[in-house]
């Protein structure tokens, strides 16, 4: 499974990247493929391109603020939990990506 996603907190520091680390050592731990960007308090990092978003079988919204540029996953299967989800239970979030799969 193809997964992308954003992880965002409310100060933009330590829970954006540690969702971040979580969901790509979950993922990569149960064999997909995943890209995390995260938007925190230096911008927008590890921007997912066009072609990763279009090749993703789901998104996973990370976050506790609004999310920049949100209209580029229209028309995909998305998840949206806290970034408090991500870092306690990344294993189940995964999980429950790969049943709203199918």
């Amino acid at each position: 499974m193809k997964i992308v996603g954003v992880a965002a907190c409310t100060v933009g520091i330590a829970h954006t990247y540690i969702a971040q680390e979580k969901l790509e050592n979950a993922g990569k731990k149960a064999g997909h493929q995943i890209h995390i960007e995260t938007q925190g308090t230096i911008g927008i990092e590890n921007e997912l391109t066009a072609e990763q978003i279009a090749e993703a079988d789901i998104v996973i919204i990370a976050a506790d603020v609004k999310v920049s540029g949100q209209e580029r996953f229209e028309g995909k299967r998305t998840i949206q939990v806290s970034t408090e989800i991500a870092v306690k239970s990344p294993n189940k979030l995964i999980e429950k990506a790969k049943e709203v799969v199918g």
